[in-house]
């Protein structure tokens, strides 16, 4: 028999598996209970009673052997360890910024910048909230304001940098309250809760040269900026040619520091750190990481995380590596784009991220529909995915109301060398089979709601 020749070549994963972990296949009567006992919030399921988990990439990655050689290389003095040094320098090498304070994760980065820049009654601009920045914001007195451009919150736009600042609300807002009511503009890359979308190098020059009039820093999120990186290599003019690695330091030198949780980019399980170019910044911030973290030279990580911090930033910027790592996550959104599944589009750097609002459109969003799609993928294959919606939006801290945000999403995130393209194909005829039958779907109503991050651990019956 003779074959057709195929459209185009395969690729595959640039890496061969050397050590294997076992996943626990389970009944939908196990998982029935499982569900039940976490309150239908897929934070709560117990690791061993999920068979593929796509809850985050934050930390879930697999290490190379080049990190894991680099781990029994761990200098554990609590003064001046040899690993901090060489993350320092990796890091300004990498990312180009001139101090670094490194901490247990990047909530404890956002947490230090929070409480050194922000004062009360400060407004603080962003291109899309993300929970825990906007929570240390908020704690810190600070009101975040929205100035992401419109088309981050159609699900349907095709237009290729989602994540851009729109430069007349940010003008509009320094207008409005003063460049001194604004300690800095916090810039994501790439934005996670408008579907992993990124940021053009164009408007963060455009952002730069607008705040530098006003004297207000760019403070950059800099935990997928690798994966920013490569999608203005793929879509930007001009940058074709150049690699990931000179975008990626351009891209940081528009900016005056960043938050960073090494456990996305960098390819660990733990660790973070604080980069900034201003002195007086770096002086206050390694005072304060003593208080929260740890000394100034582990801020709360062993050696060894440091070295594996550092050399994940060798092996992150690696053009055959990256290609693969978004090209998993395309792979997975473009089936369920051929099965006409609503996504957002374009697809995403990390996730692919499923419109709950149009498949479940039966569902009023204060019934949670995102909430409940979670659930009930988890259900029918024990894929773990987690919501984005009505639910991590969280209340209003002065009028106590529920947030609405317009887009109202699962998220199903890719780890790092973790999985194939089989689990892949798995997930995604989990999701067909789930939209399939949605018009079965009843929504949920929340029976607890912490005070703080409820998406954590607020807890849910059916309806």
């Amino acid at each position: 028999m003779k074959y057709p020749k195929p459209t185009r070549r395969s690729w595959a994963e640039p890496f061969k598996i050397k050590v294997v972990e076992p996943l626990k296949t389970t009944t939908r009567q196990h998982r029935m209970a499982a569900i039940e006992e976490a309150g239908y919030n897929t934070f709560l399921l117990r690791s061993e009673d999920v068979y593929i988990d796509l809850l985050t990439d934050s930390g879930t990655n697999a290490m190379s052997d080049y990190q894991w050689a680099g781990m029994m290389l761990g200098d554990e003095a609590y003064a001046g360890s040899k690993n901090f040094y060489y993350l320092e320098s990796n890091m300004q090498k990498y990312y180009g910024y001139k101090y670094l304070v490194p901490t247990h994760q990047g909530r404890g980065a956002e947490h230090i910048i929070s409480q050194i820049l922000i004062r009360p009654g400060d407004y603080v601009p962003g291109n899309m909230y993300f929970t825990t920045t906007r929570e240390h914001q908020e704690r810190a007195g600070g009101m975040f304001v929205d100035v992401i451009i419109d088309e981050a919150h159609d699900p349907e736009s095709l237009h290729p940098f989602k994540g851009n600042v729109d430069l007349q609300k940010l003008e509009d807002l320094i207008k409005k309250v003063g460049a001194k009511k604004i300690p800095y503009i916090s810039v994501a890359a790439t934005v996670n809760m408008a579907g992993g979308q990124p940021v053009s190098m164009e408007n963060l020059k455009a952002v730069r040269k607008l705040t530098a009039k006003h004297g207000i820093r760019v403070i950059l999120d800099a935990t997928r900026a690798v994966e920013n990186a490569y999608f203005v290599k793929m879509r930007e003019k001009g940058y074709e040619k150049k690699s990931v690695a000179a975008i990626l330091k351009e891209m940081c030198s528009y900016t005056d520091g960043a938050t960073m949780s090494g456990k996305k980019d960098l390819l660990v399980n733990i660790g973070g750190f604080l980069a900034i170019n201003d002195r007086d910044v770096f002086d206050e911030a390694r005072n304060m990481v003593v208080v929260f973290e740890g000394l100034h030279t582990y801020g709360g990580l062993a050696g060894r995380d440091m070295e594996a911090m550092a050399r994940g930033m060798e092996e992150m910027t690696k053009e055959d590596y990256i290609r693969s790592r978004i090209g998993q996550v395309e792979y997975l959104g473009q089936k369920l784009l051929d099965w006409d599944v609503p996504i957002v589009k374009p697809i995403g750097g990390h996730a692919v991220f499923l419109d709950a609002k149009k498949i479940l459109e039966h569902i009023p969003q204060e019934k949670y529909p995102a909430q409940t799609l979670a659930a009930e993928i988890y259900l029918d294959s024990g894929v773990r995915t987690m919501e984005r919606g009505i639910v991590s939006a969280g209340r209003d801290p002065k009028t106590g109301e529920n947030r609405r945000p317009k887009l109202e999403l699962v998220r199903v995130t890719i780890p790092r060398r973790v999985y194939t393209q089989a689990h892949m194909d798995v997930t995604a005829e989990s999701i067909l089979e789930v939209y399939e039958n949605r018009k079965k779907v009843k929504g949920l109503k929340m029976v607890y709601e912490p005070k703080h991050l409820r998406f954590f651990q607020a807890r849910f019956k059916r309806i």
